[in-house]
């Protein structure tokens, strides 16, 4: 997250559908409708469908952002969206959460990972959420944050890594994404960004394989319903609990 930088996106500051498969297992019906899911978003005219408390990945609690910390969209209509961008709050998952609902904050993620695994999404895909710094990677990304500090390796728990790679996988499947480091980046890797996130810690050689291994489960379940359900949140829009629990969860 970080301090505040110039958002080009917004001229102020920056800091910090589908088809039921009743007899098939669970998760393969969630990864199949995902799949069609995918598809038709990218129809294009569309205005997607908007439900309050809707989620794009099935295991999020849904805490809306400040609607001054995004800007609505209809992508990957309007814009196609082609990177990850990773970033690590400097605080906890509280504060994160508070910040974001903030108006005068300027900034927000579409989702907020934790420590134990648990996902928050705040924004809806389809929208551009100011976290970049850099309106062209606001309008072409879906950012992440990740409860923690940059200089806290003990922070990146092996929770918030398999979470997190489930999260992203889901991502990349819904938008064509490579899953690679050109396009799965860190906050510091952002043109014209001053933030260091998420740092020398972050372990990428650990997390790519991981995200990779996260897509081959979900393609095998979506080609094999024999293999079962997903052990992990699945993607695609869904209804979710209004969780200022949530946050409030958070020691």
């Amino acid at each position: 997250m970080g301090e505040t930088t110039n958002d080009s996106d917004r001229g102020i500051s920056r800091r910090a559908l589908f088809i039921g498969g009743a007899a098939a297992a669970v998760g393969t019906a969630v990864l199949a409708r995902d799949e069609l899911a995918r598809l038709w978003w990218r129809t294009p005219g569309v205005e997607k469908p908007r439900k309050e408390g809707e989620v794009d990945f099935g295991g999020a609690h849904w805490v809306a952002a400040s609607s001054a910390n995004w800007r609505r969209a209809d992508r990957p209509d309007d814009f196609g969206i082609d990177r990850v961008i990773i970033h690590v709050t400097q605080g906890s998952f509280k504060s994160a959460v508070k910040v974001f609902q903030d108006p005068g904050h300027g900034a927000a993620a579409h989702y907020i990972v934790g420590k134990d695994g648990r996902i928050t999404q705040m924004i809806r895909e389809l929208d551009v959420a100011f976290h970049a710094g850099n309106r062209e990677f606001n309008e072409r990304s879906v950012g992440i944050e990740h409860e923690g500090f940059v200089d806290r390796p003990q922070d990146f728990t092996d929770a918030m890594y398999e979470a997190s790679a489930r999260l992203t996988a889901r991502i990349c499947a819904r938008y064509d994404i490579s899953i690679d480091r050109e396009h799965i980046i860190g906050h510091v890797e952002v043109p014209g960004t001053d933030h260091t996130d998420p740092g020398p810690h972050w372990d990428w050689g650990r997390y790519i394989p991981l995200v990779r291994a996260a897509a081959k489960r979900d393609a095998e379940r979506t080609a094999d319903p024999s293999t079962g359900p997903s052990t992990g949140p699945s993607g695609g829009a869904t209804a979710a609990s209004k969780s200022t629990p949530a946050a409030e969860r958070d020691a």
